[in-house]
């Protein structure tokens, strides 16, 4: 059986911390965080950058389908990421529920959601396939 490894904030690589997604809940079949943005993540317009939706969103389907495939030795890479960006936001907390659509021997598509905090409110989703991979060193 493969360790699993931490997946939370404190052991996150500095571009995933930069991120700020803290992950709440962890598994294969579900990941849940938050997000707090602000100023730091704006464009020069003054909204919360499309990217970093992209990177949480990334993120979150990357650690459950990876959880899901880490007992045969394995974890999941993306190979497709597609955003929409629903509304913008300038600061708040930003909710994210990750979950799979299909799961199979050699690829994975989750489907991941963030949503203001505040309302419930869609502010982005997306949909990331990735491919099951050896663990490097197996």
């Amino acid at each position: 059986m493969a360790e699993r490894p931490d997946v939370g904030l404190a052991s996150a690589s500095r571009f995933v911390a930069a991120t700020g997604f803290d992950v709440a809940e962890a598994s294969g079949t579900r990941v849940t965080g938050t997000v707090q943005v602000g100023p730091d993540q704006h464009t020069p317009w003054g909204v919360v950058h499309g990217g970093l939706y992209c990177a949480v969103i990334e993120s979150a389907a990357s650690i459950g389908a990876s959880m899901a495939v880490a007992d045969s030795g394995q974890f999941a890479v993306g190979v497709n990421n597609n955003t929409d960006f629903i509304r913008s936001m300038t600061e708040g907390r930003l909710d994210v529920v990750a979950e799979p659509v299909q799961q199979g021997r050699t690829q994975q598509l989750w489907q991941v959601l963030l949503t203001r905090a505040e309302d419930g409110k869609l502010v982005a989703r997306g949909q990331v396939r990735l491919q099951n991979v050896p663990l490097p060193g197996t």
